[in-house]
């Protein structure tokens, strides 16, 4: 948690530095010839002469929001939910129908952030809590979800509303695959005497 604050701080630092040099420091750094202008008369009209002929600059408000704009954002922290929820994500090689794979890397320095790699993909993805008990993984920034059943794992793209990898699965989600054809759960409705076969 202490390196987790620490890059946050050294963050704000790094930003304050960069609005103080824009707008406090330009005004400092007059050259030698600026500072003698404001003595002599002539040399004030030769440094005028010469500051119109100068590229206007850029100023302070409009350059900030691209410098703070080019700076990584930093990660939320998770909750103690949310890393409960990441300590049951299954991690390492998944295969996927039609010869697809999903390899799920948790992250040692971000604890609770998975990096989901593919073909053609690859997605930062952080848990998010479900009332249904599904484990879910999202990539908001992307519009990429990981959902983790019991029998089986997929991968959306919210986005364009379709499925990127689907029936992935490791040996304990196979194997509970597997279980459930062998022993199928109960029937919601009984339709015995309704006409329709068992």
């Amino acid at each position: 948690m202490m390196s987790i604050s620490l890059k946050g701080i050294a963050m704000q630092k790094a930003v304050w530095g960069l609005m103080f040099s824009l707008v406090v420091l330009p005004g400092w750094a007059q050259s030698p010839s600026a500072q003698s202008a404001k003595s002599h008369p002539k040399a004030q009209a030769k440094a005028a002469v010469k500051t119109t002929a100068k590229a206007p600059v850029k100023p302070a408000a409009a350059v900030l929001p691209a410098a703070l704009a080019a700076m990584p954002l930093a990660e939320a922290h998770m909750g103690e939910d949310e890393l409960a929820i990441a300590e049951r994500v299954h991690k390492g090689h998944l295969s996927c129908e039609l010869g697809a794979s999903v390899r799920v890397e948790a992250d040692a320095s971000r604890p609770g952030y998975f990096d989901l790699h593919g073909k053609g993909f690859h997605y930062r993805m952080r848990p998010v809590a479900t009332s249904t008990g599904a484990i879910r993984l999202e990539d908001k920034k992307a519009g990429a979800v990981w959902l983790q059943l019991a029998n089986k794992s997929m991968l959306m793209d919210q986005n364009k509303g379709r499925r990127i990898a689907d029936e992935c699965a490791n040996s304990e989600q196979m194997a509970f695959a597997q279980n459930m054809k062998n022993n199928p759960p109960p029937k919601l409705f009984d339709t015995t005497g309704m006409g329709r076969p068992d």
